[in-house]
C-alpha cells in the first residue's frame, strides 16, 4: 500500500512539474512585458522606425494604423487609453497631427511628447488651387535623409525616457542607420534609370515633396484639389488638361485615396497608370510596404516601371 501511494505521489509530481514550468515561463513572460518601455507612435510608419531603434526594449502602439490617413484621422476613447498608458509618445509635428493636442488632454497622459522630424528644414506645402496654403509640408519622411533625423531623435527620445536601455537604443540606432545609407544609394541608382525628361508624375495629393527634391523626380498635384475632400467632375476634368498640358507620363494612386478618379485621368489622357504609392501609411503586414525600407523600395520599383521606357 506505501508502495503504491509513492509511485501515485511520484507520478502526480512529474504531471505537476510541467504545468509549473509553463506558469513559470508565462510569469517571465508577463514581467519582462511589463518591463518594457511604452511607447505610442503616432503613425505607422513613425511606428516601424521606434520598433527598430527600440528593438526589445519598448513595446510600441500607433495611433494611425496601415493604409489609413493621419489628415483625417478621428481619435476614439481607445486611442485616449492607449496614449494614457505610455510613457513616450512619438508625433511627426510640421502641423500633421492636428488632433494629438485634444487627444492629449483628453487622456491624461503623462508622457513625454517627442517630435522627430525636429532639425529639418521643412518645405512649404503646395497651395490646394482655392486659395488655401497649409504651411509646412509634413511628409519629411520621403527623403531618406531626413529620416536619418528621425531616427536620432528618436534614439535620444528613448534613452532620455529610458536611460538604462541607452546603450541598446545606441547600437540599434547604428544598425538601422547603416541600413538606411544602403536604401538611400539603391533609390539613387534606381532613379538614374529614368530618362530625365520622363522624371514627372501626377498622383492624388501633394506628399511627395520632399522625394521629388531629393531625387529628381517632379511630383504633381492635381490643380484645384484638396486632399481632404472627394474631387468633383469639374476638379476632373481640371485635371485631365493638366495631364496633358504638361505632358505627364505617368499617374498614380496612393494607398490612402480612391484610385478610381486616376484610374479615369489614365484613360482620358493616355498617360500610364502606374502602381500603388505609399506616401502616408505603410501596408498591412504581409504587404509591399510593410516597413519603411519596404515603403520606399516599392514605391521607387513603381516609378521605374512607369518610367523608365
Amino acid at each position: 500500500m506505501i508502495k503504491r501511494l509513492c509511485i501515485v505521489a511520484t507520478a502526480m509530481a512529474l504531471l505537476a512539474a510541467p504545468a509549473h514550468a509553463q506558469d513559470k515561463a508565462q510569469d517571465k513572460a508577463q514581467d519582462k512585458a511589463q518591463d518594457k518601455l511604452k511607447a505610442v507612435a503616432s503613425t505607422s510608419i513613425i511606428g516601424d522606425l521606434v520598433r527598430n531603434v527600440g528593438g526589445d526594449h519598448v513595446e510600441v502602439a500607433t495611433l494611425v494604423g496601415p493604409n489609413s490617413d493621419a489628415h483625417v484621422f478621428s481619435p476614439t476613447p481607445a486611442h485616449a487609453k492607449t496614449l494614457a498608458a505610455a510613457s513616450v509618445v512619438f508625433v511627426n509635428g510640421l502641423g500633421l497631427e492636428g488632433w494629438m493636442t485634444r487627444l492629449v488632454k483628453s487622456s491624461g497622459t503623462k508622457a513625454v511628447t517627442v517630435v522627430v522630424s525636429i532639425g529639418i528644414v521643412p518645405r512649404k506645402a503646395a497651395d490646394d488651387g482655392h486659395g488655401h496654403g497649409h504651411g509646412a509640408d509634413p511628409h519629411a519622411w520621403q527623403s531618406v535623409a531626413n529620416v536619418r533625423l528621425y531616427v536620432a531623435n528618436i534614439r535620444n527620445g528613448l534613452k532620455a525616457a529610458d536611460p538604462a536601455g541607452a546603450a541598446a537604443y545606441d547600437a540599434n540606432a547604428k544598425a538601422y542607420l547603416e541600413k538606411l545609407d544602403a536604401l538611400e544609394g539603391e533609390v539613387r541608382a534606381a532613379i538614374g534609370k529614368i530618362p530625365a525628361d520622363r522624371r514627372k508624375i501626377i498622383t492624388t495629393h501633394d506628399a511627395f515633396g520632399y522625394f521629388g527634391a531629393a531625387y529628381g523626380v517632379q511630383f504633381i498635384a492635381p490643380v484645384g484639389v484638396s486632399g481632404d475632400a472627394e474631387p468633383s467632375a469639374k476638379d476632373v476634368a481640371r485635371i485631365i488638361a493638366q495631364v496633358k498640358r504638361q505632358k505627364i507620363p505617368a499617374v498614380f494612386m496612393e494607398n490612402i485615396s480612391d484610385a478610381r478618379m486616376m484610374q479615369q485621368i489614365a484613360r482620358e489622357t493616355g498617360a500610364k497608370f502606374g502602381g500603388t504609392l505609399y506616401s502616408d501609411a505603410l501596408s498591412d503586414v504581409g504587404g509591399p510596404a510593410a516597413t519603411y525600407i519596404d515603403m520606399m523600395r516599392n514605391n521607387v520599383t513603381e516609378l521605374v516601371k512607369a518610367l523608365a521606357q
